[in-house]
């Protein structure tokens, strides 16, 4: 069997239902290019049907991976493939990925079919989606809590009517490790055709075991993991995709698989990612945490200075962890800004290096020097941000000891000056309520953070909130060295976030899969 393990990336679609972590079609683009730098071997894009918005992301996405498969989910129906195939068809190796549910309670309750009926339904799926292209995934979704056998008759008939992929998701993260383990062996034992398809598994984290289940299953003899970027994804999110890859590459002894992923780009991508949707990643994250090659006990810090081995099981640059090489100051010249912007990862037009030099030049006479950090986020937040409603323009705080805290704020809504002022029982409570008077939002705060991007008091802060209104959840994010000028920026961008997913509501009610 080949020891080779093909890495799925479903961040942009799986990825993309964690709440309020809706992204505009630079940020999906901006992040396609990094995972494909990454080294993934499979990029799921989106899921087409789901709306207007998407079926465009997906389009574009496929039009610009050079080298990398770019899938496109589908339900079983004509209609969903159709629109997958319109997507994903000018890609260099295009893939439909076609799904339905395979337990009873779903059977029962959501599909209303029998067995005989949902075989039927899953044949004819992948059979019309093998006259667009030969790489057609299926997936029976639910399927930790389906029939083993007759998940196994499902992936059988399946394989014969033309999928070359097929794979089983723990869609509700309820399975363990040696039940996952096991089910996987099953299948396989009991799948007469399985050596026609590559085994794939796909694990949710509602038990803290997508990690586990899915080393697993691959170990059972699964070739394909079905993962995300720091894990975000539904509810409790799903497999990480820097774990697997560094537990496979750490215990190569046990394990004798290896991934095609360049790991000096996972740090890298997981900041990409955190700065795109707004999520943190947890101090204590594995990989990618801040605190994941940090040592505070002193044995350990005489151990690691002895040796990092002691007590670091990986290298930090191996995931691409390292101090900078150059530190960027208000005198750098434009050459060498663009040199570094080049060894970020960005490949940027003259008009686009111009703005964001001039930005670059505005955070220099602020702070004595630049990080990477400082240059990421300029990037985000002058490059990836789509057609905004709200554009903070000015804002003047008073606050102190004996003045009440006052809020000036002017704002460009749809291109037009709007100018309002507020109080508030801070600065920054003074600042939210003056924004949200003149933008007339009904949105509730429910989350307010800041973290600083980098050490120095002159650092910048990054501010994340989030915002919810009429069900719909936004996480808005800021940056500045300025905190109270960060929260405006982060609250503006939660609200142009809102006004996304309210013009595209089939965002939030798109179907659940996987």
């Amino acid at each position: 069997m080949d020891n080779k393990v093909i890495v799925f990336d479903t961040t942009l679609r799986d990825g993309e239902q964690s709440p309020g972590a809706s992204m505009n079609a630079a940020e999906k683009l901006r992040l396609a290019m990094q995972l494909e730098k990454l080294g993934v071997d499979v990029i799921e894009a989106g899921f087409p049907a789901s709306s207007p918005g998407d079926f465009e992301s997906v389009k574009m996405i496929s039009k610009k991976m050079n080298r990398t498969r770019v899938a496109a989910l589908a339900r079983t129906s004509k209609d969903d493939i159709d629109q997958a195939w319109a997507a994903v068809c000018e890609a260099v190796r295009p893939r439909i990925h076609v799904f339905i549910a395979t337990s009873d309670i779903h059977l029962q309750h959501k599909l209303k079919m029998t067995r005989e009926e949902l075989i039927k339904e899953a044949v004819a799926g992948v059979r019309y989606a093998k006259k667009f292209t030969d790489d057609v995934e299926f997936s029976t979704e639910d399927g930790t809590r389906s029939d083993r056998d007759f998940v196994s008759k499902v992936l059988e008939a399946v394989i014969d009517a033309g999928a070359s992929t097929v794979n089983i998701p723990d869609t509700v993260g309820y399975a363990l490790p040696e039940e996952f383990g096991e089910l996987i062996s099953y299948i396989r034992q009991h799948t007469g055709n399985i050596d026609k398809a590559v085994m794939s598994v796909h694990c949710h984290n509602d038990l803290g075991l997508a990690t586990a289940n899915t080393l697993a299953g691959l170990r059972a003899g699964a070739r394909q993991a079905e993962v995300t970027i720091n894990g975000i994804g539904e509810r409790a999110g799903n497999t990480s995709l820097e774990e697997v890859v560094m537990a496979l590459s750490t215990r190569k002894d046990l394990t004798d698989l290896s991934t095609s992923i360049n790991t000096e780009e996972i740090y890298p991508t997981s900041r990409l990612v955190s700065m795109i949707t707004g999520i943190v990643v947890q101090p204590n994250k594995a990989i990618v945490g801040a605190n994941a090659f940090a040592h505070e006990a002193g044995i350990h810090q005489d151990g690691v200075l002895k040796n990092p081995m002691t007590y670091e099981i990986m290298k930090p640059e191996i995931i691409g962890l390292v101090s900078n090489k150059l530190v960027m100051g208000k005198h750098s010249g434009r050459h060498a800004f663009k040199a570094r912007i080049l060894e970020l990862g960005y490949d940027l037009n003259q008009e686009e290096l111009d703005r964001l030099f001039k930005k670059f030049k505005e955070l220099a006479d602020k702070r004595k020097e630049i990080v990477d950090e400082d240059i990421e986020v300029l990037v985000a937040e002058e490059l990836l941000r789509g057609q905004d409603k709200y554009e903070l323009d000015y804002l003047n705080v008073v606050s102190g000891t004996v003045a009440v805290p006052t809020a000036t704020v002017k704002l460009r809504i749809d291109g037009e000056e709007v100018q309002g002022a507020g109080f508030g029982v801070g600065p920054i409570d003074a600042t939210f309520n003056t924004i949200a008077k003149m933008a007339g939002t009904k949105s509730k705060l429910v989350r307010f953070s800041i973290n600083a991007i980098s050490g120095g008091t002159d650092a910048q802060g990054e501010v994340t909130v989030r915002l919810q209104e009429n069900g719909l959840v936004a996480l808005g994010r800021g940056a500045d060295p300025d905190i109270f000028i960060a929260s405006a920026k982060a609250y503006v961008n939660g609200l142009n976030r809102l006004e996304h997913l309210k013009k595209n509501p089939s965002l939030v009610s798109q179907a659940r899969a996987l």
